[in-house]
């Protein structure tokens, strides 16, 4: 090997050596920040960025609400830790633009992509609404609406159209029997004609063939059950008693006598919180008075139990005609087949209201 040959190619070798050198560090610095961004990436993706106190909470979206909006709920519960990294996973998952309305149940420790994956899905979660001891409509369609979206201002509207109540098959004064108390599986983002279309599923699935043919046998219609039954819904909240209850105003009804029923009068006064009959309340005139006029009241004076309306479809058959409240004030009631028996009872039980000062 000549001297110029061994001078001049030992250089270039170690040229391409150091050139290699840089390269390879280049390569090793690039991989490795490319291995810092898909980390940062997938901490922003897919690490735990939310916090909820008791390990899961309801996240409620409106109908028509907007990015910001969701953005203000999910802040204003604490819910989210790192904000800047769910907003720019919000932006390249087109979130925006995706909102969708309704109740969804976030969990402790989801990451930015399962909550937005969750909240731009539209798969709410059902919640169970509940209504029970409610005297009107215009009472349950408030209830309804502090459960779900339904605004009561709309219930109420529909509850009050004669024409609309018409097509469910009622009337006004009938409207209360369609509601059955109980506890039902809503979607937050339930309307006013929703709400009503599945109390009408819910009527007709619990007024089967076995009631209808109670009921018939009374003989009474499914609303005219309910009428009897409010009745005895606000006489009792013994649901033991309730049978032998209702058979003292089916026994009146069969024979001819008014019902002379002191709920109807409460009812006929407008005053719920009546909690003495008095003489004067008799003399009010409303076709919901029992004791001036005969047969059931137009309609339901309450929203009657399913207990309630089950202890008329199976009253007690007995020959009590009379009951009053007893005066050991326990609840229950004294029943007697004649009216100097109930006379006694009734005397023992206004002594007992006025020992204790109750007036009206």
């Amino acid at each position: 090997m000549s001297y110029y040959h061994y001078k001049y190619g030992s250089g270039r070798s170690r040229r391409k050596s150091k050139w290699r050198r840089m390269i390879f560090w280049l390569l090793a610095l690039l991989i490795l920040i490319g291995m810092g961004a898909a980390y940062l990436l997938y901490q922003v993706i897919f690490s735990p960025n939310v916090w909820v106190q008791k390990q899961q909470t309801a996240v409620y979206i409106p109908s028509g609400a907007g990015y910001q909006t969701v953005l203000d709920t999910l802040y204003s519960k604490g819910l989210i830790i790192h904000r800047k990294n769910f907003e720019w996973l919000a932006r390249h998952k087109s979130f925006p633009e995706l909102v969708k309305p309704g109740r969804y149940v976030v969990e402790d420790g989801m990451s930015n992509n399962e909550l937005i994956n969750l909240l731009r899905s539209g798969a709410q979660s059902p919640m169970m609404v509940t209504f029970n001891n409610v005297r009107t409509p215009q009472q349950l369609a408030g209830k309804i609406a502090r459960q779900i979206e339904a605004d009561s201002l709309e219930l109420v509207a529909l509850m009050s159209d004669t024409a609309y109540i018409a097509q469910l098959g009622f009337n006004t004064n009938t409207l209360p029997a369609l509601f059955i108390p109980d506890s039902y599986e809503f979607y937050w983002t339930t309307n006013a004609n929703e709400f009503m279309s599945r109390m009408l599923q819910e009527y007709q699935r619990f007024w089967n063939e076995s009631r209808k043919a109670k009921a018939a046998a009374i003989p009474l219609s499914p609303v005219e059950v309910s009428t009897l039954a409010a009745i005895v819904e606000r006489e009792t909240i013994m649901n033991d008693e309730k049978p032998t209850i209702a058979g003292v105003y089916l026994n009146r009804l069969k024979a001819g006598w008014r019902l002379q029923a002191d709920p109807t009068l409460v009812f006929a006064a407008g005053d719920f919180e009546i909690r003495r009959v008095l003489e004067v309340h008799k003399l009010i005139d409303s076709p919901y008075n029992t004791y001036k006029y005969g047969g059931l009241p137009p309609g339901p004076i309450t929203i009657p139990s399913s207990e309630s309306i089950d202890a008329v479809l199976n009253y007690q058959d007995h020959r009590y005609y009379f009951f009053c409240a007893r005066d050991d004030l326990s609840g229950y009631h004294a029943f007697a087949a004649t009216n100097s028996e109930h006379e006694r009872n009734a005397r023992n039980y206004r002594q007992a209201l006025d020992r204790l000062n109750i007036r009206k």
